[in-house]
């Protein structure tokens, strides 16, 4: 059985990503309360597996995330994309002329705007988690709360759904990392096809710097699929890049890892791995 740990409660998002990326497996579920904290568990135990998202389709890159990853020792081992698809829950019986507070995370309230237009007098809450918002329900008997949250949360807490696909934008997917120690990684990835990779670099403040990294990776055949600069604490003006890039050659793409060094400093791969685009094209087509 895979240890997975998750940011969120039991039935978040974050599990549902987990549960696609290792379908048909049997996993054990390990709830942290924020990100840092996967890799807080991942020094306790070498095994362990973490799922941490990093981008989203309509509030774009997780900031804070891709300095955790650039800081700790575990390696993208994969990826999964998921639709978000978002359910409005609450205690058995209820019905939404009982509702009157709509309680869910900031982000999914966000996303649910149009739905939330449609309930005059509704009060929203926030939370710190979709699923824990439905928990806290359950636990505190809220007859007259509603959750925003995955039907997984709903059912797991013994919700009733109310309303289904209820986020304004159909095409919200969530970009989420596989992650793992060096020692896990043929364990975690799904096969050795490797077509991916993610770095981080620092870049010299010298005019055209980019631009000619950039000219280099397109000479080997390599292609950038996402580029991501912040800032360097302490550092005025200095900025990191996070890169994924995409490849045909492996061999190749290391040649050109080899090209760009003379160019940069401080580089680091966070992960070399196979891209994932059925789960999002399959719901794509679906909803058409």
């Amino acid at each position: 059985m895979k240890r997975v740990a998750i940011q969120g409660g039991a039935g978040a998002y974050h599990e549902i990503a987990a549960r696609g990326y290792f379908r048909g497996e049997e996993l054990e579920i390990v709830p942290c309360s924020t990100f840092r904290d996967i890799f807080t568990e991942a020094d306790k135990d070498p095994m362990l597996i973490g799922v941490m998202a990093i981008e989203n389709t309509i509030a774009g890159s997780l900031l804070q995330n891709h300095d955790l990853l650039k800081m700790n020792d575990l390696q993208i081992a994969g990826e999964h994309r998921l639709r978000i698809t978002h359910s409005l829950a609450a205690l058995p019986g209820k019905s939404l002329h009982n509702i009157k507070e709509v309680m869910s995370h900031p982000m999914a309230l966000m996303q649910c705007e149009d739905f939330l237009d449609t309930l005059p007098g509704v009060r929203v809450v926030e939370h710190d988690d979709t699923a824990l918002a439905a928990k806290e329900i359950r636990d505190r008997g809220l007859t007259e709360t509603a959750a925003i949250c995955s039907t997984l949360a709903a059912e797991m807490y013994g919700l009733e759904v109310l309303a289904e696909g209820i986020e304004t934008n159909k095409r919200n997917f969530t970009r989420f990392f596989i992650l793992a120690r060096e020692e896990m990684l043929r364990e975690v990835q799904k096969e050795n096809h490797i077509n991916k990779s993610s770095l981080v670099f620092v870049l010299p403040h010298n005019e055209g710097t980019l631009s000619r990294v950039l000219s280099v990776l397109s000479f080997y055949g390599v292609n950038l699929t996402r580029i991501q600069s912040l800032p360097i604490i302490g550092s005025e003006w200095e900025y990191q890049f996070y890169i994924d890039l995409t490849f045909e050659d492996y061999n190749r793409y290391r040649q050109s890892i080899d090209a760009i060094m003379p160019l940069i400093s401080r580089l680091k791969v966070l992960g070399e791995y196979r891209e994932e685009k059925e789960a999002a094209e399959e719901l794509i087509n679906k909803d058409k």
